[in-house]
C-alpha cells in the first residue's frame, strides 16, 4: 500500500459510514496533496508538513504507510466500518445505479470521483443525478449549469462504462417538477423526490405524488416517504399519502419505485415495498450518494429487497444498459 491509497481507502470508509463531511474531505484533500509525489518527497517530512492539506491525522497515515505499516486509524476503519457481507445474492445482480450526486449540487466530490468509484465496484453505469434548482441548501442546478454538466457527461463513459445524464428533480407542492420540461427530455434518467413540505396533509400529498409519476418525464420515484430513522440528521417520520393511490399511478406509468439504499432512510418502510409489489411496480435499487464511499451502500437496499421478496426481473438496476434504455424510451 502506498498512502495515497491509503488516505483514499480513509475517506472511502468516512463516506460509507456517512462520517462528518469535513473528516472525509480531509482525508481526499490530502490525497490529492500527495498525489504523483515520489518516495522521496514524501519523506521530506519538513516539506511534507508544510504542504497544504496536510495535516496532524493525514501526517501519520503517510509516515505510517511509509514505514510499510497499516495506518492504525485504517485499521481500525476497516474493523469497525469496512464492508462487511449483508447476505444478499441479489446484490451481485445490480449492474447499476440510478442516483448519485457530485460536487455540482451537494455531494462531496468530483464527478470524476464518482465515476471512478463506481467502475471500481464493477457498474455498468451510473446516473448523474444533482438536485435542481429549487433546492437551494443543496446547490441545485439552474437550467444553465444543468446544461453545462450535460456537455461533460459523455466524457465519463467507455470502457464498458456509462455514465448516464440525470437530475434529482424537486416534486413541486402541486406535483409539478422543478426544471425545464425540455431540459428533462434531453436526460436519460429523471428522478422524482419531495423535498419540502413533508408534512402535507394525505389528500393533497396523495395527489401530489401522483402528478409527479403521471409526468411523462419522471423514470424513478425517490425516497417516497423523506422519512429518517436513524443518523446525524435526527428522525424524521414518513409522509402520509395513500400508498396504492401512488403505487398504482407509478405502475401505470412504469414509474420504477425507488429502495433506497441510505441506512438513516430505509424507504420505503418495508409495508409500503409490499403494497407496491402487490400493485405491480418496478424498482429501482439507488445508494443516493453523496460521496464514493456511498455508492457500496447498494449493499444495505440489495438485502431489504430480497428481504421483501422483490423478484430481481423487476428491480430495473439488475438490467443491462440496453434494456434499461428501452424502458426510459417509453417516454419519448
Amino acid at each position: 500500500m502506498n498512502p495515497f491509497d491509503a488516505l483514499s481507502e480513509i475517506a472511502t470508509l468516512l463516506e460509507r459510514e456517512r462520517a462528518s463531511r469535513y473528516r472525509s474531505k480531509a482525508f481526499r484533500a490530502a490525497a490529492t496533496a500527495i498525489e504523483g509525489l515520489s518516495e522521496t518527497q514524501l519523506r521530506d517530512t519538513a516539506a511534507l508538513r508544510r504542504r497544504k492539506g496536510i495535516g496532524d491525522s493525514t501526517f501519520a497515515v503517510i509516515q505510517e504507510t511509509l514505514a510499510g505499516e497499516v495506518p492504525a486509524y485504517l485499521a481500525q476503519l476497516r474493523e469497525s466500518a469496512g464492508v462487511a457481507p449483508v447476505g444478499s445474492s441479489l446484490r451481485a445482480q445490480l449492474r447499476g445505479d440510478l442516483h448519485s450526486h457530485s460536487d455540482w449540487s451537494d455531494g462531496y466530490t468530483p464527478i470524476e470521483l464518482m465515476v471512478d468509484a463506481a467502475r471500481a465496484l464493477g457498474h455498468e453505469y451510473l446516473a448523474l443525478t444533482d438536485h435542481s434548482p429549487r433546492l437551494r441548501v443543496a446547490r441545485g442546478l439552474s437550467p444553465e449549469r444543468l446544461r453545462e454538466q450535460l456537455t461533460l457527461v459523455p466524457g465519463f463513459t467507455g470502457d464498458g462504462f456509462t455514465l448516464l445524464s440525470g437530475i434529482e428533480v424537486d416534486i413541486l407542492d402541486d406535483g409539478g417538477l422543478d426544471q425545464q420540461e425540455d431540459l428533462l427530455a434531453e436526460l436519460d434518467i429523471v428522478v422524482a423526490s419531495v423535498h419540502s413540505k413533508l408534512r402535507m396533509e394525505p389528500r393533497p400529498m396523495t395527489r401530489r405524488l401522483v402528478t409527479a409519476v403521471s409526468n411523462r418525464h419522471v423514470d424513478v420515484l425517490g425516497h417516497v416517504t423523506g422519512r429518517l430513522v436513524e443518523g446525524s440528521r435526527g428522525t424524521r417520520p414518513p409522509s402520509q399519502f395513500d400508498p396504492a393511490a401512488v403505487f398504482a399511478a407509478c405502475a401505470a406509468h412504469g414509474v420504477a419505485v425507488e429502495i433506497n439504499s441510505r441506512p438513516e432512510r430505509q424507504d420505503p418502510p418495508d409495508e409500503l415495498i409490499a403494497i407496491a409489489l402487490d400493485a405491480g411496480c418496478l424498482f429501482a435499487i439507488d445508494s443516493d450518494a453523496h460521496a464514493p464511499g456511498q455508492l457500496s451502500l447498494l449493499d444495505h437496499g440489495a438485502a431489504r429487497a430480497e428481504r421483501a421478496g422483490v423478484p430481481a426481473e423487476r428491480i430495473v438496476t439488475t438490467w443491462p444498459l440496453k434494456q434499461l434504455r428501452e424502458w426510459t424510451a417509453r417516454r419519448t
